[in-house]
């Protein structure tokens, strides 16, 4: 069965993430419960603030390290999930009930790709 990472994508400076109502919480937790007993979920987590993040960049034969937060980035990348489905339908439709979890004022974007297997 292929295996999908959808990377959680949040604009960091305006995600009212600590003004969630409570009512998405129990939204978030009842979907989570459901995901993972139906044997889909195969890791999730939100990450820490890019202001504790550190980027490394190969360019030109060296690596360039850069401490966050990094100003030039408007959308980041703030939690993933890794789901094992039976094809890229089952995946976007447990995705677009992810997204649905979420209060109406906020802005949450998901990208989903399949995970190349070898």
């Amino acid at each position: 069965m292929p295996r999908y990472l959808s990377l959680i994508r949040i604009d960091e400076q305006n995600h009212p993430i600590n003004s969630a109502t409570p009512e998405f919480g129990e939204r978030m937790g009842a979907l989570l419960e459901e995901i993972t007993k139906a044997g889909v979920m195969l890791d999730t987590a939100g990450l820490t603030p890019t202001s504790e993040a550190t980027r490394l960049t190969w360019s030109g034969g060296r690596i360039n390290s850069t401490d966050g937060p990094f100003t030039e980035s408007k959308e980041v990348v703030g939690g993933y999930a890794i789901l094992q489905v039976k094809d890229k339908a089952e995946a976007l439709e447990w995705t677009r009930r992810f997204l649905e979890a979420h209060d109406e004022q906020m802005t949450v974007t998901a990208e989903l790709r399949e995970i190349a297997e070898r």
